[in-house]
């Protein structure tokens, strides 16, 4: 005899409970503590902290290290974001193609994905090193003169854009890969049979039906891309002079180096709701251009 739909519905969310709990405990509960702090001028020699309504909001606009660190980002984020996705595409075509090699090259494309990130950093950093790093190595090779790429305002941050997609293009790969064996054989023959060339099956059919996978890698690349600090650590500290710094170095930098934790909670809250208004604008635009079945 079917249970009363008061039951199922008391089953039904104490089996939620445990995740709800969850995430109110270590997500919802820091950020509204951290929108109370962002009010608040953290006392000196143990002193309470006082209330300083907006002026860490309002500290923001003649910040020129913030405004610094945010025009990075955001070059940070257009760098890794579409070649990451592209590459970790293009990977996936070739992984799923049945090429001979198949097991070896699947498992170069991930290898980096399982490395720890400080150790990424530093095996780019022997790389980047001036006069005896491995880059520096082969142009010598070649004739060219040696380059601080990492002490280089110019070069600083496309350095670490470069660790960034070699680090998360692997990762991305695999959840194409997964979606691409999710797709019926049947698609392809009958694009054969109709005379459609290979680049038109793509464009016009594997693509389309991997935009929900698309959407996901790319909300994930966002988050990803706001929320590099490892990398910073090994390779420029930031700099040369700030050109490398991004927003969560930045908040680590004032919150835990200069301890000025109120004015590092008001920072804390503008990356969340740019993320926030990042993924909204994500979710609104591809909603016409994910289809699901």
């Amino acid at each position: 005899m079917p249970r009363p739909a008061t039951m199922r519905n008391i089953h039904a969310w104490l089996l939620l409970l445990p995740a709800m709990a969850f995430i109110v405990a270590f997500t919802h509960v820091p950020a509204v503590n951290t929108f109370i702090h962002s009010f608040m001028l953290d006392g000196k020699g143990g002193a309470p902290a006082t209330f300083v309504g907006l002026e860490h909001y309002m500290y923001l606009f003649e910040d020129e290290v913030f405004r610094k660190a945010l025009v990075n980002n955001l070059l940070f984020a257009s760098g890794t974001i579409p070649l990451s996705i592209g590459l970790a595409m293009l990977m996936a075509f070739l992984v799923n193609a049945g090429l001979a090699g198949q097991s070896v090259l699947r498992l170069c494309y991930f290898v980096p994905t399982v490395l720890p990130m400080i150790a990424v950093a530093n095996i780019w950093l022997f790389f980047f090193t001036p006069e005896y790093g491995l880059l520096e190595q082969v142009r010598g090779a070649l004739g060219f003169s040696g380059v601080n790429w990492l002490g280089n305002e110019s070069t600083a941050l496309p350095c670490v854009i470069a660790v960034a997609v070699w680090k998360d293009a692997g990762f991305f790969m695999i959840f194409y890969l997964a979606a691409l064996q999710q797709i019926s054989p049947s698609l392809g023959e009958a694009a054969m049979l109709e005379g459609a060339s290979r680049l038109y099956f793509y464009r016009r059919v594997v693509i389309p039906l991997l935009m929900p996978t698309t959407l996901f890698v790319l909300v994930n690349a966002t988050i990803n891309a706001f929320r590099m600090v490892d990398h910073l650590f090994v390779l420029t500290q930031g700099g040369p002079n700030n050109a490398s710094s991004l927003l969560l170095y930045y908040i680590y930098e004032v919150s835990f180096k200069y301890w000025d934790t109120g004015y590092g909670a008001a920072l804390t809250m503008v990356l969340l709701a740019f993320l926030g208004l990042a993924s909204i604008g994500q979710f609104g635009f591809f909603e016409r251009k994910v289809h699901y079945r």
